[in-house]
């Protein structure tokens, strides 16, 4: 792709001057429409070193109301951010609906500092590609524009930048030692440059090359570029949304039939449960004590040596699954573990992809994260009750798995219990919190309009078990008709865990 750009191009400065006016209302315009549509933006800045990333977007943002825009930059992470899975600091920084984020460089960027340094194996840059593309996708698909910028300089134009930064002492402290590095590598740069480009040039957020040797002809371009693509989006947010989500939706519900198999894996799973375990009083006891105690060491253990560990429930009203969490954390540290009870989104968060209010939650390295009801959201109730698009909630599934995959290949244990009872049980809680005083406050008319759609629900967790019940984040089935062993089993499944881990 870089081999096509033309870096002679220059634009004289009276050619400038009579064109920039004009472009700097246009993209002002259509900043204003962006906003009055509600559409999310992203405009990613990457390029070769010194190629003039920081004046450009410094440009840029002239024009803008700096109201409804951020800009980051590598450099506003925290190194507690850095102990994060990688795409946590993207995740947690999209921007909401009718908002703008500007990247100074972007997820792509770890990528080439991987492939310029070396010894990283085919197959992990393949899962960093994966990742990024997934990531861009998924954001496609919700609606988000995605602008990508690569700005192009010759390796004879930026040594001799790097000279003049240099000389000057209010510019010399820029040259980093990756700059220095990256700038002595030009040609390893280059062709990892070649291959990301090609790697992640989507229809749904392709690569832009600008030729960045002459400064105007580069900031005209870049004006030209986001607003043509801005215009496009705009013009009828819905259709635009739609087009860029055609390929990921055509795949989540053309293949709807050949999910059989995943289906009937999660039927299976299901009628595998033994609801008619139980356990005496007395061994509840002696047992619960024991786990509590593992469960506090494992938790002081995982804290020295920088374990994370997230834990999600989800399963049918009245299945016990507060009694279930209250179980697994009375042993331990407070200040070590969070419980995050999820209910319907706010209407901010709404204005974001459903995934980004899951992952602002992931723990930082030592700590627990425990998820009353989570991210399932999505293929359950939003499902049955239609709170989401068909197309939306099928794509839903390979979305969890990445994320997950995400979550585990960091090194963050992840357990996933769906907290299993029968029909009648059910009844029986629904039955005894209703006329138990210091109970009615857990029994709502919703959750007698939810026991109507039984079926309904039945046929969504047994599609979400089989699709999303994968070798790295596996589901549970915990038999919950005797809640006493249910938690016993709760404690025993994450102690495990984590002791596979530790």
């Amino acid at each position: 792709m870089l081999e096509t750009v033309d870096l002679k191009q220059k634009l004289t400065r009276e050619g400038y001057k009579a064109l920039m006016p004009e472009l700097e209302i246009r993209l002002g315009s259509l900043q204003r429409r962006a906003i009055q549509t509600r559409l999310p933006v992203i405009v990613l800045f990457e390029g070769v070193e010194s190629a003039g990333k920081g004046e450009l977007i410094n440009r840029v943002v002239r024009s803008l109301d700096p109201r409804h825009y951020s800009v980051f930059s590598p450099d506003d992470y925290s190194d507690a951010e850095r102990e994060l899975p990688y795409p946590w600091r993207f995740w947690t920084r999209i921007p909401a609906r009718g908002r703008m984020a500007i990247f100074d460089r972007s997820w792509d960027r770890e990528v080439l500092r991987k492939k310029t340094e070396g010894g990283t194996g085919k197959r992990e840059m393949a899962d960093w590609y994966d990742a990024i593309n997934s990531f861009e996708r998924q954001l496609a698909a919700d609606g988000y524009v995605i602008i990508k910028l690569f700005l192009h300089i010759s390796e004879k134009e930026q040594k001799k930048r790097f000279k003049k930064l240099e000389r000057k002492p209010t510019t010399g402290w820029r040259m980093t030692a990756p700059d220095r590095i990256r700038g002595v590598k030009y040609k390893d740069f280059r062709k990892a440059v070649d291959e990301l480009l090609a790697r992640t040039d989507l229809p749904c957020a392709p690569w832009h090359v600008i030729a960045a040797e002459n400064r105007r002809f580069a900031t005209v371009r870049i004006y030209e570029t986001i607003c043509e693509l801005l215009e496009s989006a705009t013009a009828i947010p819905e259709a635009t949304a739609a087009i860029a989500a055609a390929g990921i939706e055509a795949e989540a519900t053309g293949p709807r039939a050949k999910t059989t198999d995943r289906v009937g894996r999660g039927r299976r799973l299901l009628d595998a449960a033994d609801l008619s375990l139980t356990v005496s009083r007395q061994d509840y006891g002696k047992q619960l004590d024991r786990f509590q105690n593992q469960m506090r060491e494992l938790q002081n253990d995982a804290y020295k040596k920088g374990l994370s560990v997230v834990v999600v429930y989800e399963g049918w009203d009245a299945a016990g699954k507060g009694g279930n969490i209250r179980r697994l954390t009375q042993g331990l540290d407070p200040r070590g573990y969070e419980v995050i009870p999820v209910g319907a989104p706010s209407e901010f968060e709404k204005r974001h992809h459903y995934l980004w209010r899951f992952w602002r939650e992931i723990p930082k390295v030592g700590r627990i994260a425990i998820f009353d009801r989570s991210w399932y959201g999505r293929v359950l109730v939003e499902r049955v009750e239609g709170f989401c698009t068909e197309a939306e909630w099928c794509r839903a599934y390979d979305e969890i798995n990445e994320m997950e995959y995400q979550f585990t290949a960091h090194g963050i244990v992840l357990v996933k219990f769906w907290i299993h009872i029968d029909r009648e049980v059910q009844l029986e809680r629904f039955n005894e919190r209703q006329k138990t005083p210091h109970k009615q406050w857990k029994i709502t008319d919703e959750d007698w309009r939810n026991r109507e759609k039984w079926d309904a629900y039945l046929a969504a967790v047994q599609e979400m078990l089989g699709r999303t019940s994968t070798k790295h984040a596996p589901w549970t089935v915990v038999e919950s008709n005797c809640k006493h062993y249910a938690r016993l089993k709760a404690l025993k499944t994450v102690i495990k865990a984590m002791k596979k881990k530790l």
